[in-house]
């Protein structure tokens, strides 16, 4: 299961009780996945969850109204089968009427607006997290059928704490949150519980591999840093010998220099413990090595 199920899994462990959150719940319905036809005899909704659509058609039942199949479509895209759910007339009638009389959502009450969050996700939602060797990061979107209501959503997320945004998609409106901890906020609020656990676990899992991958990046650098010295270091030695000047030096640094020619892939560390010397004085008898190039005077005895 993706984690958009997960969380939509989460959303319908309980059907809301009372009319008021019944209601918002359908409105929800309404603003994203469908409407009210116009003149208000009735209401639509579509989904292509059967899940989400079996609890919204309970909804409409605790309410006392009975939606039947008014149109199934082929997604060729996902592959799945939307299927439009309508009411029309009588009881159909008066539904439509009382959602419309409905607030925006930013203006329900607190139990309601939590409803009409949940609902919201449930018929226009998704989210994807990062995948290992993908270019992908945390990302939450609700489609809703225009600016109008996506921005009224906006700022219910923003008096619920939750960062958001609102861009166009044609002609429908898409809320998004791109953060990590704004999602976080979002399945907080929204009740889906389960999945926050399991956004927390992926969200520990990516910054240890990032921990990791940045020590074998700074282990890399290093490593690439050691080879060039130790190439500038060799270069330097044979020069000395090139020029005739080898033999002049200090014992001390004659053996490093010879140590050095022999062992180029050694670090500096496993150098001076092949010397049997600190790395600080093998490091102050490279300095010297380095500086004897175009130096004519000769050089003290190191201790």
């Amino acid at each position: 299961m993706n984690f958009t199920g997960e969380i939509k899994r989460d959303l319908l462990r309980s059907l809301p009780e009372k009319k008021c959150c019944l209601l918002a719940l359908l409105c929800a319905a309404a603003d994203t996945g469908g409407g009210l036809f116009p003149g208000g005899d009735g209401f639509f909704f579509t989904s292509e969850n059967e899940r989400s659509a079996e609890y919204l058609l309970g909804a409409a039942e605790s309410l006392g109204v009975r939606m039947t199949v008014a149109e199934a479509v082929r997604d060729p895209k996902h592959g799945k089968d939307k299927l439009t759910f309508s009411c029309r007339g009588g009881r159909g009638e008066e539904l439509s009427k009382e959602i419309a009389a409905l607030p925006p959502s930013y203006g329900l009450d607190g139990c309601c607006r939590r409803t009409y969050l949940r609902g919201a996700f449930l018929c226009g939602g998704s989210c994807t997290l990062p995948r290992e060797g993908k270019k992908t990061g945390y990302h939450l979107g609700i489609v809703f059928r225009g600016r109008e209501e996506a921005e009224s959503f906006r700022d219910l997320l923003e008096e619920e704490q939750v960062l958001s945004g609102v861009l166009m998609r044609g002609d429908k409106a898409v809320v998004y949150i791109k953060s990590r901890e704004a999602i976080a906020d979002f399945l907080a609020v929204a009740g889906a519980n389960s999945a926050l656990r399991r956004l927390e676990t992926v969200a520990e899992e990516r910054e240890e591999s990032n921990n990791r991958n940045r020590v074998e990046n700074c282990t890399a650098g290093n490593a690439d840093r050691a080879a060039i010295a130790s190439a500038a270091q060799v270069v330097a030695i044979e020069e000395l010998k090139k020029q005739g000047r080898f033999s002049a030096l200090p014992a001390p640094l004659r053996e490093t220099a010879e140590a050095r020619i022999a062992h180029p892939a050694l670090s500096l560390s496993e150098l001076a413990a092949l010397l049997g010397i600190t790395k600080s004085c093998l490091n102050h008898r490279m300095r010297k090595l380095l500086g004897t190039r175009g130096e004519t005077e000769s050089y003290g005895r190191e201790e």
